[in-house]
């Protein structure tokens, strides 16, 4: 059966992108650094990354000079994406409308495909065949998350916050196991997962803005307000110096490919 957080993936994020572009968290220079190592890419290498929503992490890995081309079928998500490549001092990535089921790439074209914060919105077993198909001989796949590391009192609050939402529950439920997948899947091979520490500092309207980003945030006006009022609670109970810190763990699953048929 199709999990309910995949029944609409597309239009998910419509209407949230500039919030979303502002509120989430990078990826840790030590997450990046391992992939680079680990599957061996540099300047001459080529990237896609298939759900790349504003561009987060495909900055990251254009900031250290990989060709790399971010696909996304949300139209609000990849024009926030673009606008956030204006005045960056290295050469903007390009973004172009694709899904991960169906990316539009070309057949071995790509030393790496990328899918960060995004996998669990795919069909797993439509999103990796095509991204064997176009993936090069022995290329590698990195599915990548920031999940929230509630070892960490003010993190664990935020999250209870959170899971008083209706939909929470399934989908992180979900998100956390999506990248177990690569262990059993016969198309790649070397499957392996890494975690590395990261952290968030904001302040009262950059945490309101991280709650209200999540695509299962409230709508209806007096849910809203009710949820921001819990929020800033939260806030005013951990804040020091006005700023709360969000703890995570980013999770790097990684896998190569095999070289077997796409049936």
């Amino acid at each position: 059966m199709k999990d309910k957080t995949r029944s609409n993936p597309t239009d998910t994020f419509t209407g949230l992108a500039r919030i979303y572009s502002h509120s989430r968290p990078d990826y840790p220079n030590e997450a990046i650094d391992f992939i680079l190592k680990h599957c061996h890419l540099g300047e001459g290498s080529t990237m896609a990354d298939v759900g790349c929503g504003t561009g987060i992490s495909t900055r990251c890995f254009a900031r250290r000079g990989i060709p790399i081309v971010g696909i996304e079928p949300n139209t609000d998500m990849r024009q926030e994406a673009e606008s956030c490549s204006v005045g960056l001092t290295y050469s903007p990535p390009p973004y172009v409308k694709g899904k991960a089921e169906a990316t539009g790439l070309d057949n071995g074209g790509v030393d790496a495909v990328l899918s960060a914060q995004a996998f669990h919105w795919f069909d797993p077993v439509l999103a990796l065949r095509e991204f064997h198909r176009i993936l090069k001989p022995n290329g590698w796949v990195i599915l990548m998350w920031n999940e929230r590391d509630e070892s960490d009192r003010c993190t664990e609050a935020f999250g209870k916050l959170m899971r008083s939402l209706k939909e929470t529950v399934s989908v992180e439920t979900h998100r956390g196991k999506a990248g177990e997948v690569l262990f059993n899947s016969r198309l790649f091979g070397h499957a392996q997962k890494i975690l590395f520490p990261n952290k968030q500092v904001l302040d009262e309207n950059g945490l309101l803005s991280r709650a209200f980003s999540t695509s299962y945030s409230p709508k209806h006006p007096a849910e809203r307000k009710r949820f921001g009022y819990s929020v800033k609670h939260l806030y005013h109970e951990y804040q020091s110096n006005g700023v709360v810190m969000l703890q995570y763990e980013t999770a790097v699953y990684l896998a190569r490919r095999n070289d077997v048929g796409n049936d």
